[in-house]
């Protein structure tokens, strides 16, 4: 039976990288399906995703043993995961469902390559439709008073739960730079991309004010600088004068829904490499 793989890695940048790795490939029996690199004249670090097909006896057990090897001779940070593997993902939503909406059903039909383990909301608004999925929903209210509580109930989630990403899907919380590193690389937040314009509440209304003429939305790693974290995604509408604030709304969350599900997406597939405070999306 013939099993399909991601190996992922980032390392200082030097001849013979390439050439290693594939020579790894070969000499253990596997089939190099794609492969991408980059090499980051900037940072001076060379990254790589190659998806590859290897057939038993070979396991990802043995292939993370083998590799260990020439991950060390380059000072590489490397991963090998078994690409038909759902990532288990936890969802978080407060008053605003077009993201969760969205999230929920390309997950329900497969387009979306991630198993939602379970929904998190500091209100109670979007438990019928979770119920309707046959995911786990958990109410976890949140106040200044109950916020490490909150967070301690959510990190014990994804521990139970084995989850690999947190997605803020329009969750209206400020996390806390604890919370952050724990979870940092492993969580992703979509945001309007007026920001550092108009902050606060009602942003587009606040867009339409102004005339704005573009509609954008921004996907990101959650990091303790509030909504400055590695960008992922972003997507733009350009929209008209004769506009409403509403329909700016309404084209703002669909934005919203393409950025944040193709973040999602490339992070499941093992597409994405933290470069500092940029990122390299092998999309």
């Amino acid at each position: 039976m013939t099993e399909q793989y991601v190996l992922t890695l980032s390392c200082p940048d030097k001849k013979g990288i390439v050439h290693a790795v594939s020579s790894y490939l070969f000499i253990t029996g596997c089939n190099i399906e794609d492969s991408q690199q980059f090499g980051d004249r900037d940072t001076g670090l060379f990254f790589m995703r190659v998806h590859f097909s290897a057939e038993a006896p070979v396991t990802v057990e043995k292939l993370r043993a083998s590799f260990a090897a020439v991950g060390d001779s380059f000072g590489m940070e490397w991963e090998i995961h078994v690409a038909e593997e759902r990532m288990r993902v936890v969802l978080m939503v407060s008053k605003f469902g077009h993201c969760l909406n969205d999230l929920l059903f390309r997950a329900h039909t497969g387009v979306l390559p991630v198993e939602i383990a379970a929904v998190v909301s500091n209100h109670t608004d979007f438990s019928e439709l979770v119920a309707s999925y046959g995911i786990p929903f958990h109410h976890i209210p949140v106040t200044k008073d109950t916020k490490a509580e909150a967070e301690a109930r959510l990190l014990e989630l994804v521990r139970e739960e084995g989850v690999e990403l947190v997605v803020l899907a329009r969750y209206m919380q400020v996390l806390s730079d604890d919370l952050c590193k724990q979870l940092s690389g492993r969580i992703i937040n979509i945001h309007h991309s007026f920001l550092p314009s108009f902050k606060g509440a009602k942003p587009y209304h606040q867009a339409h004010a102004r005339g704005v003429k573009l509609i954008g939305a921004t996907a990101h790693y959650v990091t303790a600088d509030l909504d400055e974290g590695p960008i992922i995604e972003q997507e733009i509408q350009r929209v008209g004068h004769q506009v409403t604030p509403e329909q700016l709304v309404a084209t703002g969350r669909d934005v919203e829904c393409q950025a944040l599900a193709r973040a999602v997406k490339w992070h499941a597939e093992h597409r994405i490499m933290l470069n500092g405070r940029r990122t390299v999306v092998f999309a």
